[in-house]
């Protein structure tokens, strides 16, 4: 006898990637060596302090038991001093950070903490597709919000007003943004500020990129009276090449922290201590450090630049992040068609732009996570593909 799913299931589908991966696996074992450009998973190894410290802690007999679900107090101070630094943000250690599992684990923490079944959720379009599944899977209504390439990518927040925000509970936002790159500025953060202030409404900044091909750090936390209505989650994961190994955090007011809380102390009981201490260590790394990271990600940068200026995608060369994004050909009818093409016949994956929104559809997504000979490998490809078709 089956056993029928959770309702809820029903209206998510299995991550693209995911389903991607599948398939560049299955073409790998029938023999075809295909180059995967699609995934910002970062190939630069952390810190040497941050390993060193890693395995000094993992050979301690003490350090493999359960561990605080606020995470240990030096991590919470190493956090609160990073922020201080980089983004001229006072946060309270006690209170006011929670450290995560990563950050797409808060996306769920959060929405699980405020949103109730039939509160509408606002996500953007294009953006991140964990914020509209988490939102379906909790049982909350997605309401998506126009960014366009004409306006920037940035919100319209009058549009927005007009549709209606009575039953709107969060509203996520993602600057330096993904897939788009493109980055924040104050005044921005100043008027969504007051927007989700006037409306009652949870303002959720989703914050990995901002040391990627980036050196102006903005947080929404530095707008004043952003801590009584907004939360913003940060990730080691890419800033501190360290995806794998699952450290995030929350930061914002006491109560909205407290709040999280009391879901993230149910779902888990806290991460590895010789993760918690070799973060402390990478949240110490002098600015040079971030320097000869982004130094390997520019040179990289140029060789996607001219893959994209190869397959006749327009770009803004100011972007920031992980990603290049570019607009595809006019006369090329389906962006899905394009990118499978390439796939199939040059044995090259990126990523296809409509699954991050309808707003992406006449794009695509390039990663710069792959080393030099590699993009050279790719370009040489999708050279000759475009010389034979």
């Amino acid at each position: 006898m089956k056993v029928k799913p959770a309702d809820r299931t029903s209206g998510v589908q299995e991550y693209y990637f995911s389903q991607k991966l599948r398939q560049i696996d299955q073409m790998r074992k029938a023999g075809a060596d295909v180059i995967n450009l699609g995934i910002g998973s970062p190939d630069q190894p952390p810190s040497e302090n941050t390993l060193k410290k890693l395995g000094e802690v993992a050979l301690k007999p003490t350090g493999h038991g359960y561990q605080s679900y606020n995470g240990i107090p030096a991590l919470r101070k190493a956090f609160a001093d990073w922020y201080k630094k980089y983004f001229n943000v006072i946060l309270d250690p006690e209170n006011e950070i929670l450290p995560l599992m990563g950050s797409k684990e808060g996306i769920m923490h959060i929405s699980m903490a405020f949103v109730n079944p039939g509160d509408e959720v606002l996500i953007p379009d294009p953006g991140y597709p964990t914020y509209s599944s988490v939102t379906t899977l909790i049982g909350g209504k997605t309401k998506y919000y126009d960014l366009e390439e004409k306006s920037g990518w940035m919100p319209d927040l009058s549009k927005i007003t007009d549709a209606g925000t009575g039953n709107v509970k969060v509203m996520w936002i993602n600057y330096p943004h993904m897939p788009t790159g493109t980055k924040g500025n104050t005044r921005l953060f100043e008027k969504l500020v007051a927007f989700a202030s006037d409306n009652g409404i949870l303002l959720c900044n989703d914050n990995p990129y901002s040391f990627i091909l980036n050196n102006e750090y903005l947080s929404i936390l530095a707008v004043d009276g952003a801590k009584e209505t907004a939360l913003e989650l940060n990730s080691l994961s890419k800033s501190h090449n360290m995806a794998g190994w699952r450290i995030g955090m929350v930061a914002g007011h006491s109560e909205n922290i407290s709040n999280v809380l009391k879901v993230k102390s149910n779902m888990d009981s806290g991460m590895l201590r010789a993760i918690q201490e070799a973060a402390v260590e990478a949240l110490s790394n002098p600015p040079s450090w971030y320097e000869k990271v982004n130094s390997v990600y520019l040179k990289r940068r140029r060789i996607v630049e001219e893959i994209m200026n190869l397959l006749k995608c327009r770009f803004d060369e100011k972007q920031t992040g992980l990603f290049l994004w570019g607009r595809i050909p006019d006369d090329i009818q389906s962006c899905e068609a394009f990118v499978e093409d390439i796939l199939v016949k040059a044995n090259v994956f990126v990523t296809p732009g409509f699954i991050f929104g309808s707003n992406g559809r006449r794009f695509i997504r390039i990663s710069l996570c792959a080393d030099e000979q590699t993009l050279l490998k790719s370009k040489d490809r999708i050279t000759e593909y475009l010389k034979n078709n």
